[in-house]
């Protein structure tokens, strides 16, 4: 191989082992501005890394299947939990009006009406007068959405049941509180955004 080659394949390692490691504080945090880890173990680090890194795996992956799955039905995100709602709720035996996906998808009646609109056309739902309300209507999937929800998004989610049901009772109680404390994370994040790097966490303490 040429230098030029050489350099090309050691470029492309670099750029490999960086990508492979960004859930690594040694790496992306090195000089503990934002968490602590000089107080852990090489092994206890090491552990949290994997996590770290298997979580973001599964995270990729299922963004990815939800992008094949939406963009093989022409819909956006909205339009798939809009969807996967009605589904649920005709499952259920309970009519879905507009006024209900409003309130689900947490958009204003204008924006729920022109989903509705765009989805209709698209021949994914149609309107039917409500049962009891004769001022309402009622949103009900269409039987060949149905099927193409139930082959995609129903199937992985029947695999993740048999995931988590493969787990002892005690492994799901402890990665529900996992979940439960990373949300709790991620909604504090939102609701109190860092805008000011200074105003991070120091080094001199750990986070929490």
């Amino acid at each position: 191989m040429t230098p030029a080659g050489d350099a090309r394949g050691e470029a492309r390692r670099d750029a490999r082992r960086i990508s492979e490691s960004l859930t690594d504080p040694r790496v992306i945090d090195p000089r503990q501005e934002l968490v602590r880890h000089d107080d852990l173990s090489e092994e206890e680090l090491e552990q949290i890394v994997r996590l770290l890194a298997a979580m973001r795996d599964w995270r990729d992956a299922d963004q990815r299947l939800s992008f094949e799955s939406r963009a093989h039905m022409k819909l956006n995100e909205t339009d798939m939990r809009a969807l996967r709602y009605i589904i649920a709720s005709m499952n259920s035996d309970v009519p879905v009006t507009a006024g209900a996906l409003s309130d689900h998808l947490h958009i204003s009646t204008a924006s729920t009406t022109k989903l509705l609109d765009r989805l209709e056309r698209a021949g994914h739902v149609v309107r039917r007068p409500h049962p009891t309300d004769r001022r309402a209507v009622t949103v009900e999937i269409t039987p060949e959405t149905h099927r193409e929800v139930r082959r995609t998004m129903g199937l992985q989610h029947a695999r993740r049941f048999e995931v988590v049901r493969a787990l002892t009772p005690q492994d799901r109680d402890t990665v529900t509180r996992f979940l439960h404390a990373l949300s709790e994370t991620t909604l504090t994040s939102v609701a109190a955004p860092v805008t000011d790097p200074d105003s991070a966490p120091s080094a001199a303490a750990p986070l929490g």
